[in-house]
């Protein structure tokens, strides 16, 4: 064999050898690799069931006090983070020129005092001078009967009751409008009083000045809030729970809150009430949980874990919940069939604190699950089973 020969056939070998390792690479750890996974099977285990949420805190009891007409802020006496009492004065606004309208209004209503006074004089006078009239008319109609008086003196007596008799109706309605008059003003002044009065802002309850959205020397209009107030032991947490996941949610369920500014501490609580109305738009239901026992540092709108303990479940197919998989807007699993993956839509039930997920229907007892893959798979995939996904540590040298 001459050298030409030697050099073509050393070339061959060359690109066979390539090609050998580029195939061995390609079937080993190239995109036609297979994808290892781990697998577990589907078992009956007694569940502990949980429900998971987040959660944020959230006052009960809020108010939020302000003017109920529109004002210039005068003063306001409290601060965020002071503790008030119910009645306690909180802030005023500057009555501009109410008092005034008030001593007008008081005035008033003691002319109209006077004016009630008069007439009632006026009425007595009257009903004396028509007990007279009567007296003097039934006299001479007595007399004149008798022929000692004229016609003429009988019906000139007689007139006279007549006279009287209207005098007193007009003094009785005189008194009667100013009275009415008197009723008006002081209807007028107590309106003027109350809304003096409303310039106060009160505390309508014992509190926690939460916020103030106010200052001396704003203006304000009605029904907007100078000052925001918390009953601090209404706190609690709104909790939001995968509506997928909420079977057996009720009240008076046990739970377990972390919060976001003590992560290592768990506090104990209970559902104090669901909401009848779910979001529609995040597919979560709404529930509220007291705290036993809240800390004294927690804060309206702070963020909260929340799991929720519910009664021991009976022995149920379950999988870990790590294996469920979303494919096509289905919820389901992978099984292993051979070295072949099958996609399995499940409906599933409550979750254990274990891990573990309750399986309603898809799969049966003893069906083999895909829990954790290196990679996204397809049903074309080709699957390896190992162990674990995780290399084992080398063995340290003796």
């Amino acid at each position: 064999m001459n050298s030409t020969s030697r050099r073509r056939f050393a070339f061959i070998l060359a690109g066979a050898a390539l090609v050998g390792i580029f195939a061995w690479t390609a079937t080993r750890s190239g995109p036609l690799a297979s994808i290892r996974v781990t697998v577990e099977t589907a078992s009956r285990d007694q569940l502990q069931p949980t429900l998971f949420g987040i959660g944020v805190v959230e006052a009960r009891r809020t108010y939020n006090v302000g003017p109920t007409a529109a004002g210039r802020v005068r003063r306001v006496v409290v601060d965020v983070g002071d503790s008030v009492g119910a009645g306690q004065l909180l802030a005023e606004i500057d009555p501009v020129d109410l008092d005034q309208r008030l001593a007008s209004s008081t005035a008033a209503v003691a002319r109209a005092r006077s004016a009630v006074d008069t007439a009632a004089a006026q009425l007595a006078d009257s009903l004396s001078r028509r007990e007279v009239a009567v007296a003097n008319a039934r006299r001479y109609d007595e007399l004149g009967l008798k022929g000692f008086v004229s016609a003429s003196v009988t019906e000139a007596r007689s007139q006279e009751q007549k006279s009287a008799e209207a005098q007193f109706a007009a003094a009785t309605a005189t008194l009667a409008g100013s009275r009415q008059d008197l009723a008006r003003l002081e209807a007028e002044r107590q309106a003027a009083q109350q809304q003096r009065a409303n310039l106060r802002l009160l505390a309508p309850a014992d509190g926690l000045v939460a916020a103030r959205d106010a200052e001396p020397g704003s203006t304000v209009v009605a029904g907007q809030a100078v000052l925001r107030l918390i009953a601090p032991d209404s706190l609690w947490v709104k909790a939001r729970l995968d509506q997928r996941l909420s079977t057996g949610l009720q009240a008076g369920l046990p739970a377990d809150i972390v919060l976001r500014s003590q992560p290592g501490q768990v506090l104990k609580g209970k559902v104090a009430r669901v909401e009848p109305i779910s979001d529609s738009v995040t597919e979560e239901r709404i529930a509220q949980i007291s705290l036993d026992l809240p800390p004294a540092t927690l804060s309206v709108g702070e963020m909260a874990e929340v799991t929720l303990h519910l009664p021991a479940a009976k022995l149920e197919l379950s999988i870990p919940s790590a294996a469920l998989r979303t494919r096509g807007g289905k919820s389901g699993v992978w099984l292993n069939a051979g070295d072949r993956p099958r996609f399995a839509p499940v409906r599933v039930g409550v979750s254990g604190a274990n891990g573990r997920v309750q399986v309603l229907t898809g799969i049966q007892q003893g069906d083999s699950v895909i829990v954790y893959t290196e990679r996204d798979l397809a049903e074309d995939s080709r699957i390896q089973v190992v162990p674990s996904l995780v290399p084992a540590p080398p063995a340290s040298a003796t």
